[in-house]
C-alpha cells in the first residue's frame, strides 16, 4: 500500500439502497405496455358493471337503500386492484427467471428488503392506477359517495400490497408460467370471487356465510365498500385487523424466502 495515498473504507450497502432504482424499473416496466397492463383490466371491469348491474339492477337491493350497481362498483375497484397487484410482481419474477436475466439483480448487492420494496412498490402503484381507472369510467354509471375516504385509502394501499406479496411469493416458487397460472387461478381468483365484490354475504346461506369470514380477501373488499358507503357486514376495524395480520405474515415469508435466495440462486 502507497503510504501517500490515504486509506478510505469502503461503505457498507445498507438495506434500502437500491430501492428506487429498482422501483422506477418495474413501474416502468408495466407502464410502457400501458394498454395491456392498465387499459385491459379496467375494460374488464366495465364489462362486469354493464353484464351484472344491467341485469340484476332492478332485481337486488343491497342495505336497503343502495342500488345493485353502486354497490357493484366498490367491489369492481378493490378486485381489479388485487388481481393487478399479484399479476405485476407474479409476472416480472417469472419473466425474469425465465428468460435469465434475473441474473443481472442477483450481481448487485440489493438487499432482501429492496427486493421486496422495489416489487410490492411497483405492484401498489399497478393495482391503484388500474382501480383508480376502473373508478372513473364506472362512475359515469352510477357515482358512488365517498363517505370515508381514509378507509378507503387505507384498504386499497393494503390490498395492493398485500396482493403483491403473494405474487412475489408465487414468482419465487413458479418455475414456468403454467405454474405461476396454477397459483392465480386456483387460489387468487377463487379468492377474489368469493370475497362479495358481487354481493353481500348477508345475501348467503349461514354455512357460507361463516366460510366468508375465513376469507382475508373479504374482509379487503367489505372495508373497501365501508369507505364509500359508511355501512359494511362487519367493523372496519376488524377488517383492518384481519388485513394487517395478513400482511404481516405473508411479509415475513416473502422476505424470509428472498434473504435465503430461494429458487433465485440455484
Amino acid at each position: 500500500m502507497n503510504p501517500s495515498v490515504p486509506h478510505v473504507p469502503l461503505a457498507r450497502p445498507q438495506p434500502f439502497d437500491g430501492t428506487l432504482p429498482l422501483l422506477r424499473k418495474e413501474i416502468l416496466r408495466f407502464w410502457k405496455v400501458a394498454f395491456q397492463t392498465i387499459a385491459a383490466p379496467v375494460l374488464t371491469a366495465l364489462l362486469y358493471l354493464l353484464i351484472f348491474g344491467h341485469v340484476l339492477q332492478d332485481h337486488v337491493k343491497v342495505y336497503d337503500r343502495i342500488g345493485y350497481t353502486t354497490f357493484l362498483i366498490p367491489g369492481l375497484v378493490m378486485m381489479s386492484v388485487l388481481q393487478n397487484a399479484f399479476a405485476n410482481s407474479s409476472s416480472s419474477l417469472i419473466q425474469s427467471k425465465i428468460t435469465g436475466n434475473i441474473v443481472f439483480l442477483l450481481l448487485t448487492p440489493l438487499s432482501h428488503w429492496a427486493w421486496y420494496l422495489a416489487y410490492v412498490g411497483a405492484s401498489v402503484v399497478r393495482g391503484l392506477a388500474v382501480g383508480l381507472g376502473v373508478l372513473v369510467v364506472t362512475s359515469w354509471f352510477a357515482a358512488p359517495s365517498l363517505q370515508q375516504p381514509l378507509w378507503i385509502l387505507a384498504f386499497a394501499l393494503l390490498g395492493g400490497a398485500l396482493l403483491g406479496t403473494l405474487g412475489l411469493i408465487a414468482g419465487l416458487w413458479a418455475e414456468k408460467f403454467d405454474q405461476l397460472a396454477a397459483f392465480q387461478n386456483f387460489l387468487i381468483v377463487p379468492m377474489t370471487f368469493l370475497a362479495g365484490v358481487f354481493y353481500s354475504v348477508h345475501s348467503l346461506p349461514p354455512f357460507w356465510q361463516a366460510a366468508s369470514h375465513f376469507n382475508p380477501f373479504f374482509y379487503l373488499v367489505d372495508g373497501f365498500r365501508h369507505g364509500f358507503f359508511g355501512i359494511s357486514d362487519v367493523s372496519p376495524w376488524l377488517s383492518l385487523g384481519v388485513v394487517g395480520t395478513a400482511f404481516v405474515a405473508v411479509s415475513a415469508i416473502a422476505l424470509a424466502l428472498l434473504k435465503s435466495g430461494y429458487k433465485l440462486r440455484s
